[in-house]
């Protein structure tokens, strides 16, 4: 019966919601002098979120749904490196002051393609220009397959403590069905040295929806990650939109499993998982239950943004580099996701900016509301009306209710655990543009 529930809406396109509203919503209307003016309202006694976009990997990924390139040449990384120095630089400047800093997130493509003496130059600079404080998370994503002894080296004089490894599968067939060859032998002496750089916390990436891919092999990778000891894992369903990302086309469509396959594999692992003690986190992620995380989730502080579900609870994202998106209390803002222009824009003193959103009373309105379902699974729509002293158009959760995936308690709604995995479709009740949008979204499972 659970199975067949979902399935009526397993095929859906919605948004992941990681912000609301979502990039598709961003504009051109906000422009770099529009960004700078943000910049320079920010509150210096607050502490700021910092990501950094690397969009560049050794060898593409089939499955990658990333703004990235793969290129082997040195040249167009150097010059990245050194654009991205000039660009901490500008925003610090235009800020006017030296913001506090709790979190740092490098994401790419793989942020370790960098030489390392290009990371340490880079970390150094913004504890020159930013107040990176002591207990600062800094996380950086790693490709297991290249991480060396001098990045790691670079990783312990920047403090780097936590990382995400892209693990995706384990098994042969799928590895080879998306070009990415990485045996357990490679990701176990990886895990080895960013446990001897004092790197303390270890996320893992699975996908489920690959070619190739069935229940039994969804299993065994989930039980041979279990065996490295990550604190947490993010299980993402992966989407396929060749029309967006052309490399997918390599990937034979006849290879991939339907939806109720799809569905079948991410209950696989979420089963070995909670087996295991990790607890799900949100409709997606998984932690060790006494991760900061899990926590997180417990005492009504977890957070979702751009880098999926967090305990940062910074109110503004300084996003860095080709493509990168920050939210800042006024809205969003996005670069230019040319790296060309990015670099032609840093190289004469500007902001990048592209696109971006600027939010009404009523955005910031919703925008609660399908943060806290999406990260509690459950949300008093009139309590958030009340607070931002507006009205909430009823939304219409009818079918939802009648298929059993949401009850009500008074004015709280709240989606039941066994259906956590449509939590995207429920909150889409709830956004003010979805009806009205060309966007093209992944499917909800």
């Amino acid at each position: 019966m659970r199975t067949d529930t979902i399935l009526k809406f397993a095929t859906e396109r919605v948004p992941r919601y990681t912000s609301y509203p979502t990039a598709p919503h961003f504009s051109s209307t906000i422009d770099a002098p529009t960004y700078g003016r943000w910049l320079a309202e920010l509150d210096p006694g607050e502490p700021v979120s910092l990501y950094l976009h690397v969009p560049f990997c050794r060898s593409m990924c089939w499955y990658c749904g990333c703004h990235t390139r793969a290129t082997r040449q040195n040249d167009p990384v150097e010059r990245y490196a050194d654009t991205l120095l000039r660009e901490i630089d500008i925003v610090a400047a235009t800020a006017g002051c030296r913001l506090k800093v709790s979190h740092i997130h490098w994401g790419g493509g793989s942020p370790t393609y960098l030489p390392a003496d290009r990371f340490a130059t880079l970390m150094d600079r913004i504890r020159q220009r930013f107040d990176v404080l002591s207990d600062a998370e800094i996380a950086v994503e790693v490709d297991p397959r290249i991480f060396d002894h001098a990045m790691q080296d670079a990783f312990i004089a920047a403090g780097v403590t936590r990382a995400s490894l892209g693990i995706q599968t384990f098994d042969d067939a799928v590895q080879r069905a998306v070009n990415r060859i990485q045996p357990p032998e490679v990701v176990e002496e990886c895990v080895d040295m960013l446990r001897d750089a004092g790197v303390s916390g270890l996320n893992f990436d699975l996908i489920y929806g690959l070619p190739l891919q069935s229940v039994e092999n969804c299993i065994s990778t989930a039980r041979t990650a279990l065996q490295f000891n990550p604190d947490r894992f993010s299980v993402f369903g992966y989407a396929h939109v060749p029309h967006m990302k052309p490399h997918q086309k390599m990937i034979a469509e006849a290879d991939l499993p339907g939806a109720a396959a799809r569905l079948a594999q991410a209950d696989a692992i979420a089963d070995v998982l909670t087996a295991h003690d990790h607890v799900a986190v949100g409709m997606d992620h998984f932690a060790r239950s006494g991760d900061a995380l899990a926590k997180a989730q417990r005492d009504g502080t977890l957070r979702r943004n751009f880098q999926g579900y967090t305990t940062d609870t910074a109110s503004a994202i300084i996003g860095l580099g080709a493509s990168a998106i920050g939210r800042l209390p006024q809205g969003y803002v996005q670069h230019t996701s040319s790296t060309h222009e990015w670099e032609r824009r840093v190289g004469e003193g500007e902001l990048p900016t592209a696109r971006g959103y600027r939010l009404t009373a009523e955005d910031r309105l919703r925008s609660d509301i399908i943060e806290e379902l999406m990260c509690t699974m459950s949300v008093d729509p009139e309590r958030h009306a009340v607070r931002h002293g507006r009205e909430l158009p009823q939304p219409d959760l009818e079918a939802f209710e009648a298929a059993g995936i949401v009850v009500r308690d008074g004015n709280r709604i709240a989606v039941l655990p066994e259906y956590r995995a449509l939590v995207r479709s429920v909150a889409a009740a709830f956004d003010g543009y979805l009806a009205n949008s060309t966007a093209r979204h992944s499917v909800a499972i």
